[in-house]
């Protein structure tokens, strides 16, 4: 039968101002570690064909699947604020995937090797994070979040060096696109007027085909990409999600979540919160995360200029006329998201003022976020810290009254929150277990049980139970690294 490789190279056809062609840079001893055989269905992949020795080869970036075009994208982008430019350091793009259903996905390997944009970097990656990307990435998938999926990670047989000398690993990732803000400012900055039409064309008949082939096309563009990122955040916000590192180069046009490096779940609700090493001074905190892309976006606003209208000051205009109705967008998605946690169909003015209220109190009594949430939902209020508090007393009538003010009945509304509310979300310090169990004793069953209760977080068995409970205390904070 063959793996079932139906490989077409739309963005190789592109000139090469977007990308470097790639010859492979093969490992030692691959070996297969995880493969996900349900994501490999749905791309018309077979997964027995996958685990032989050819497609292990492939995985492990060693040989290039029939059809494939490997090659490294251009892209640039602003790093904690400083402009640099960027590109693929470690990646190949193999090529789109078309699938039964004639979708088209990107088949890209993380960890493959250096490139022309390796900028003195090895072009490898660690065990650890790649496994974490696959853990997260298949999480927020099982979340209902847009995301990059992750396909399969293969160890290399080699090692490679940050702070010690680690296992080394390639991920196959697998997205909508890889086209990033960062695509658009390196073509904005180092390519031609043409080649930003091009880009701009080639998106929207990839990502945005219903918009229509008008001279309003690149403002129609900008709508929908504003529109899909206030979407996006504003789920990472209802599940807690801390990105970690939303440089302009991590924001993809498609609206899906891309590159899980110093990523985390917060525990208890504080809008302060912070996991990443590298943010040392918060840019990137949970509460920031809104503000954050509404100024990614506007980056990507800044780059359409030339397409916008023929006169600057009139282009300008109309980029901040979109770009300030980002803020009313993204409140319009939380405060809709926020009801559904909340079990409310209606919307009532009162309704914000409702909900600062119990996350103002979460954050005074350290409440965890997603246990509240849960116990909320299922009238288990002793599983919080708010229980037998006097002011969630008072909220918490304030709350019925609001749930009794809808036509739906209460097992209604308790059924809307089961569907909201996630019972288990990638606690870290079951994450970090996995990667313990999988990197230092080759254990991958202790990975293996927490991706099968993340692929149904809604679920409320005593598995998932056993997985929602909270780390025990500790006087040190939790830190992730971007592993590069």
């Amino acid at each position: 039968m063959g793996i079932g490789w139906n490989f077409d190279n739309s963005y190789a056809r592109l000139s090469d101002s977007f990308y470097a062609s790639l010859k492979l840079h093969p490992v030692s001893n691959p070996k297969l570690v995880i493969l996900n055989k349900q994501l490999a269905s749905e791309l018309g992949l077979n997964s027995e064909e996958l685990q032989s020795e050819e497609g292990v080869q492939i995985l492990a970036g060693n040989v290039a699947p029939e059809g494939s075009f490997p090659l490294a994208q251009a892209y640039a982008g602003h790093q904690f604020g400083y402009f640099t430019m960027l590109g693929d350091g470690r990646a190949t793009l193999y090529g789109e995937q078309i699938t039964p259903k004639e979708e088209r996905y990107d088949i890209q390997l993380k960890g493959s090797g250096r490139t022309p944009f390796s900028r003195g970097g090895d072009g490898r990656a660690a065990l650890g994070p790649m496994l974490r990307e696959y853990i997260i990435s298949e999480a927020m998938h099982g979340l209902g979040i847009p995301t990059t999926r992750s396909l399969a990670v293969v160890e290399t047989g080699e090692k490679i060096i940050r702070e010690m000398e680690l296992p080394g690993a390639i991920l196959t990732r697998v997205a909508s696109s890889h086209i990033r803000v960062g695509t658009f400012q390196f073509i904005a900055n180092w390519g031609s007027y043409e080649d930003l039409q091009v880009l701009a064309n080639y998106t929207i008949v990839r990502h945005y085909p219903d918009i229509p082939n008008s001279d309003h096309r690149f403002l129609y563009l900008l709508q929908e990409v504003i529109k899909k990122q206030a979407e996006l955040i504003c789920k990472w916000q209802l599940v807690g999600f801390i990105h970690g590192v939303m440089n302009t180069d991590n924001m993809t046009i498609s609206g899906e979540t891309i590159d899980y490096g110093p990523c985390a779940f917060m525990d208890a609700y504080d809008p302060d919160t912070v996991f990443s090493s590298i943010d040392t001074k918060g840019r990137y905190a949970y509460g920031n995360q809104p503000k954050i892309g509404g100024w990614n976006l506007a980056r990507f606003a800044e780059t359409l200029i030339p397409l916008l209208h023929d006169e600057e000051d009139e282009a300008v205009e109309i980029a901040q006329n979109e770009i300030a109705k980002y803020p009313l967008l993204f409140e319009k998605n939380w405060l809709r998201g926020m009801r559904g946690k909340l079990g409310l169909f209606n919307e009532e003015e009162q309704d914000k003022e409702l909900i600062n209220e119990l996350l103002d109190m979460m954050k005074k009594y350290e409440a965890d976020y997603t246990n509240t949430f849960r116990a909320l939902t299922v009238n288990k209020l002793e599983m919080t810290s708010l229980h037998d508090q006097e002011d969630f007393d008072q909220w918490q009538k304030k709350w019925q009254e609001r749930r009794s003010r809808q036509q739906q009945s209460m097992e209604e509304s308790t059924q809307l929150m089961k569907e909201r509310n996630p019972s288990v979300i990638p606690r870290n310090h079951r994450v970090e277990e996995a990667l313990d169990a999988a990197v230092n004793n080759g254990d991958y069953s202790v990975m293996e049980r927490l991706l099968k209760v993340l692929a149904n977080p809604f679920d409320d068995s005593p598995e998932h139970q056993e997985y929602s409970q909270l780390p025990v205390p500790s006087n040190l904070p939790y830190r992730t690294f971007c592993g590069t």
